[in-house]
Order: structure tokens, then C-alpha cells, then sequence
């Protein structure tokens, strides 16, 4: 009983401070920036110690920036022409929920389907807390050593 309580406590405050958090495009301008120069850092971090492990000389560092930073710019060109396919296929998905939503309505009582869309809606907020615990997982703790992968 006592694990019960705990854990409707912990969803609770989970969710209250989930509830709190709100993003300004002035954050989110701040956080990429932040996350551009720690990208960069740690490019500049795998050059050196490919320079190091390899005995590169200072001719090679350069030419191996400029094939990264050439590579980078493949990727973004990439990412860039699929966009467009990518917004097309989450608006086909809105679509095909909006109709199922619609098409459930119609089938179930309103007290049944009130029932399914809270359901529905504590499993996507399950599945949220989930992947957001997998992500606290993955981040590495820093201990100062360098992986190679």
C-alpha cells in the first residue's frame, strides 16, 4: 500500500512539475546556441586527440576539419531537403488521428469515449516519462576521460 501512495505521489509531483515548465523562443535560441559550441568543442576535442593517437602533423589536422566541416554541411543539406516529406507525413498522421478520433466518437457512448481519451492520454504521458527516463540514461556522467567509439 505504502509503494501505492508512493508512486501516485511521485506522478503527481512528476506531473505538477512537468505542469511548470514553459519554454520562451529566447531559451530556445540560448539552448542551440549552447548546444552548437559544445558540438563544436567536441569536434575540436576528437581532432586533438585524433592528432595526438595518430601523430597527425598540422597540415593533416586541416585537411581533416575541412573534410568534417564539408561532411556537416552534406548532412544539414540532407536533413534540410527532407523536411518538407517530414511535415508532410506528420500532417498525414494529425489527419489519421483526428478522423480515428471522429470515427470513435461516433462508435462510442460519451461516457466510453470520454473513459478511452483519458486512457489514451495516461499511456502518451507514460510513454513520455519513459523516453524521458531513457534520455537521463544515456546522458554519460563526465569522468574526465575521453570514449572512443
Amino acid at each position: 500500500m505504502k509503494k501505492l501512495v508512493l508512486a501516485i505521489a511521485f506522478i503527481g509531483m512528476g506531473s505538477f512539475a512537468m505542469a511548470q515548465q514553459t519554454t520562451t523562443p529566447q531559451d530556445k535560441q540560448a539552448r542551440a546556441a549552447e548546444m552548437k559550441q559544445r558540438m563544436e568543442q567536441k569536434q575540436q576535442e576528437h581532432l586533438d586527440q585524433m592528432q595526438k593517437d595518430l601523430n597527425l602533423n598540422a597540415s593533416q589536422v586541416a585537411q581533416i576539419k575541412v573534410l568534417q566541416d564539408k561532411r556537416k554541411e552534406e548532412m544539414k543539406a540532407e536533413f534540410d531537403k527532407h523536411k518538407a516529406d517530414r511535415q508532410a507525413k506528420m500532417q498525414e498522421m494529425h489527419a489519421k488521428r483526428a478522423q480515428m478520433d471522429a470515427d470513435m466518437k461516433k462508435i462510442l457512448t460519451p461516457d466510453q469515449y470520454d473513459k478511452w481519451q483519458a486512457d489514451r492520454k495516461a499511456k502518451a504521458e507514460k510513454m513520455k516519462m519513459a523516453m524521458k527516463e531513457r534520455r537521463m540514461m544515456k546522458k554519460p556522467m563526465n569522468t574526465g576521460t575521453t570514449e572512443v567509439k
